[in-house]
């Protein structure tokens, strides 16, 4: 009796086992699009600190504005974080960080203050990484870890201008920048050949004159003791592709050594309407051919079969427009063989003026027919964006909803998902929305940090939530579904909202079996379809279904 039992017990085993290995064999491994991408942007300076000791450099010790001067952040503190998991908890799949070239010397004054360039956008030194940001080890180090985890990698690329003339940084040679007419924002032309602000030198990339390397350059790099090596590199270059010396094809050259030294696997473009959408079709040519050599010399480190990716910045570009951004007297179109994406300025207003299903309609309009193969970069806060959805943090739960599960890929800007409330008393201007990461407040935000959680990761696991068609099943209560499909790979899940807390039937007939199991990532529970209908009973008012 004893064997016969021994006996049935190893069978059940043996079967168990059997089937486990059919489950791991079937299970099918989630593709990374861009289209869904869950992008975590942040100001490198003000994220975390890993490394005191670079906190300052050059003698950059003016007394600044509040919240104008470096305050610490560096990629080390990112690397840290991401090591943590920190990234992976949310969902995060992509990180975008502010330009890490380095930053003018000086300081100066825009009109809010004596101001340092801890944002990164004041270029100096393309070929260069700012020390308050770290070193090269320091970004090899970052985008390994990132890697490993399955994040990507996004650097922020400025072409159109240098940072601004201080009593440190003489400005650059006239063959080189314009430093006027300022830009009146009325026409294409008005918009393209002129400075963005006062002492904003603006590259004229419109230019196909050959230029010697700045002076303050060359003899950087000789005090340096690298210019000999910068030269040569520069020359290989140019007789590899034979553009002329044209300044923004040095800026290229610089911006794309970045790809083949360190992997990245995008750049977020600043100011693109500024600059000749033909210079972005160029860039992106030297960023096709970067990546791919960088996957040659770097097999092991490849991540998947995605092209590099470019989001672009046009200023106040809307879904609306499709594939086009106007001018007034132009419209241009941006997406084809320029960008991958572009960040949507109009997200913010129709979060707040359409309902959540009539906003998520037409972003799935324009998403699965003219934007096809293409992207938009939703956000809700960000750097420089002076009307946040949520300044004050009254609406959190509402924001990573709308943001998280909208079609098109999101953008959660620090802070995001931890209440950073977008108002610093005393500071000016855009300085409210760059304070320091408030890792002080994170048990006080748990809650809200735990919904961030929650959707992020359901976004991350289901390329169908952010690249996938999107379908009501219910106005009242809000339920929809989300189909994906690329090659093998199929994806679909439903979502609900604002549903009763407690007991709740959804029917799911037209998306899952009879006797399906299915999981609500939310809750953490499973159920089964039965006559069509799931039966959820928790205290939320949420619903994520997954297979």
């Amino acid at each position: 009796m004893n064997k016969l039992l021994l006996l049935l017990v190893v069978g059940i085993l043996f079967i168990n086992c059997k089937e486990k290995e059919r489950q791991v064999e079937v299970k099918q491994e989630i593709p990374f699009v861009w289209e869904g991408a869950n992008v975590y942007f942040l100001l490198t300076d003000r994220f975390n600190n890993g490394d005191t000791s670079n906190d300052i450099n050059f003698d950059r010790t003016n007394e600044t504005a509040i919240l104008r001067g470096f305050e610490g952040g560096d990629l080390k503190g990112i690397t840290r974080k991401i090591d943590e998991g920190y990234f992976n908890d949310l969902g995060i799949n992509a990180i975008w960080m502010t330009p890490i070239v380095e930053q003018i010397h000086g300081s100066t004054d825009e009109g809010t203050g004596v101001t340092y360039g801890f944002h990164g956008y004041w270029a100096k030194d393309w070929t260069a990484i700012d020390p308050n940001y770290g070193t090269k080890e320091d970004l090899h180090q970052l985008v390994d870890a990132a890697h490993k985890k399955g994040i990507r990698v996004l650097l922020d690329a400025v072409i159109n201008h240098t940072g601004p003339v201080t009593e440190k940084d003489p400005v650059w040679p006239d063959d080189w920048v314009r430093t006027g007419p300022a830009c009146k924002h009325n026409s294409y032309e008005s918009t393209i050949t002129c400075t963005l602000v006062d002492n904003l030198p603006d590259v004229k990339t419109e230019s196909n004159e050959a230029v010697d390397l700045p002076p303050q350059l060359v003899e950087k790099w000789k005090q340096e003791g690298r210019y000999e090596q910068e030269v040569k590199e520069i020359d290989a270059f140019f007789k590899r592709t034979g553009y002329p010396r044209a300044p923004r094809f040095y800026i290229i050259k610089w911006l794309t050594d970045y790809i083949t030294e360190f992997g990245i696997d995008g750049y977020r473009c600043d100011t693109v309407k500024h600059t000749e959408e033909f210079v972005w079709q160029e860039f992106k040519t030297e960023c096709d051919y970067a990546f791919t050599e960088y996957k040659k010399a770097n097999p092991d480190k490849v991540l998947d079969g995605n092209d590099f990716y470019l989001v672009g910045e046009v200023y106040n570009y809307g879904i609306s427009g499709g594939k086009y951004f106007d001018f007034g007297d132009k419209k241009v179109n941006y997406y084809d063989n320029r960008f991958t994406s572009q960040i949507n300025f109009e997200f913010k207003w129709n979060a707040a003026q359409m309902s959540i299903q009539d906003m998520f309609d037409k972003y799935n309009s324009a998403l699965q027919n003219e934007l096809k193969g293409f992207g938009v970069l939703n956000y809700l806060s960000s750097h420089d964006d002076h009307d946040p959805f949520d300044a004050n943090r009254t609406k959190s739960y509402e924001t990573a909803n709308k943001l998280l599960l909208a079609p098109g890929a999101s953008q959660v800007y620090y802070g995001d998902e931890s209440g950073r409330v977008l108002h610093v008393d005393g500071a000016n201007g855009d300085a409210n929305y760059r304070s320091f990461m408030n890792w002080k407040d994170f048990e006080k935000n748990k809650d809200v940090l735990r919904h961030w959680t929650k959707v992020g990761q359901f976004r991350a696991n289901h390329p169908a939530v952010g690249a996938g068609a999107h379908e009501m099943l219910s106005k009242e209560p809000f339920v929809f579904k989300r189909s994906f499909v690329k090659n093998d790979f199929h994806d679909k899940v439903i979502v609900g909202l604002d549903l009763p807390k407690g007991k709740k039937k959804i029917d799911v007939s037209h998306t899952f079996e009879n006797g399906q199991k299915l999981h609500d990532a939310y809750s953490n529970q499973d159920v089964y379809v039965k006559e069509g209908n799931i039966i959820i009973d928790s205290d939320f008012n949420i619903v994520l279904l997954e297979k």
